[in-house]
């Protein structure tokens, strides 16, 4: 099992908010532990706007859970009523994320009122920020998250399977099931790509030049993004028309599993580029083997003269094949030229390490 970095920060926040409790003689530090758990983020950015909604929806609870008990006391009846209002109001004011804290502040203080009620629903309120704030100081200081890595990682090895399997469909060499399969897999890893996309978005730049640094970065891993989703679409193209593709002329074959080759090559060629492990763009010979859309369409046109009429059927599925590949073909020409550009100004400027955790 790989333990992350925040189910260790998670724990130290735990273990912070419990201590900061009972240093300051909490009756109850539990709750700021629990407050912790509710609080953990996986940005920093993230984590500063939940203390922000958190300390709003926390006043709500415990507002709400005074004037209850000063109102009506504290049967079970009164607190699920509470319960019911606080739900009520987190949601008109879009707080949803802070419901559960909110919850907690309130049957927390509505539990035993007593004598000194108000004071006591102050430490209890207080309490349970002590956990937000040991959250929030844990995820500014321990194991800052390197969404980076993760992102280009993730796109990296979902890249590579999928060129893995279009280069064994274009030669039909394959299972039918397991590809079946993987595709699936694939689908989840790109909406994984998406959401560490969004992590790495979120994390804040301090400094004018990596706030600009960062501000390409986030242009081009958009298109590595968009060029790994074509490429799964051309993917499942080649899967879903294998058998129209068997039955194509061999020459037409042989020029879709080319241009394909040609295509996927370059695509895994720029990813490494990117980082700077391939220092110089391609040659100019290794660009020149592949067809540019003209040309891949005429080539379309002229096996599409051989179809009969019984072939239409076989006739669109390709037609579909050869659009998907335009597509991808275009994709990956933007991405080669934002990496160029990128490093017209950086100058191989990015590292990727990755995570040990």
């Amino acid at each position: 099992m790989k333990l992350g970095a925040r189910i260790l920060k998670t724990g130290i926040a735990i273990v912070l908010s419990l201590y900061l409790g009972q240093l300051l003689h909490s009756p109850s530090p539990v709750f700021a532990g629990i407050a912790a758990i509710f609080a953990i983020q996986p940005t920093i950015y993230r984590s500063y706007l939940t203390i922000i909604e958190q300390i709003q929806g926390n006043l709500i609870g415990a507002l709400l859970a005074v004037a209850f008990v000063l109102l009506l006391g504290n049967h079970i009846i009164v607190i699920g009523l509470a319960a019911i209002i606080v739900i009520a109001i987190n949601l008109k004011l879009k707080l949803e994320n802070t419901i559960g804290l909110s919850l907690v502040t309130l049957i927390s203080i509505m539990e035993t009122p007593g004598g000194n009620f108000i004071p006591f629903a102050g430490i209890r309120f207080s309490t349970i920020m002590i956990g937000v704030f040991s959250a929030f100081i844990v995820n500014l200081l321990f194991m800052p998250p390197r969404y980076e890595n993760k992102l280009y990682f993730k796109m990296t090895s979902t890249t590579e399977e999928i060129i893995r399997w279009i280069r064994l469909s274009t030669r039909h060499d394959f299972d039918h099931n397991l590809l079946k399969s993987d595709i699936v897999k694939l689908k989840e890893n790109i909406i994984q790509m998406n959401q560490f996309y969004t992590m790495y978005r979120e994390e804040r730049s301090y400094f004018k030049k990596k706030s600009l640094e960062k501000s390409r970065k986030l242009v081009i891993y958009r298109q590595m993004h968009s060029a790994a989703k074509k490429a799964l679409d051309t993917l499942k193209r080649l899967h879903r028309f294998e058998n129209e593709l068997l039955h194509l002329p061999a020459s037409f074959q042989q020029a879709i599993q080319e241009q394909l080759d040609c295509l996927i090559y370059h695509h895994e060629q720029l990813m490494l580029r990117f980082i700077g492990k391939i220092p110089t763009s391609p040659t100019d010979s290794e660009n020149n083997v592949c067809l540019n859309k003209k040309q891949l369409f005429d080539l379309f046109l002229l096996h599409q003269q051989k179809f009969t009429e019984q072939d239409q059927p076989h006739l669109f599925h390709t037609m579909q094949i050869i659009a998907s590949i335009i597509d991808y073909g275009e994709q990956v020409e933007h991405l080669d030229t934002l990496i160029t550009s990128f490093h017209s100004y950086h100058h191989n400027e990015v590292l990727i390490e990755e995570d040990i955790l």
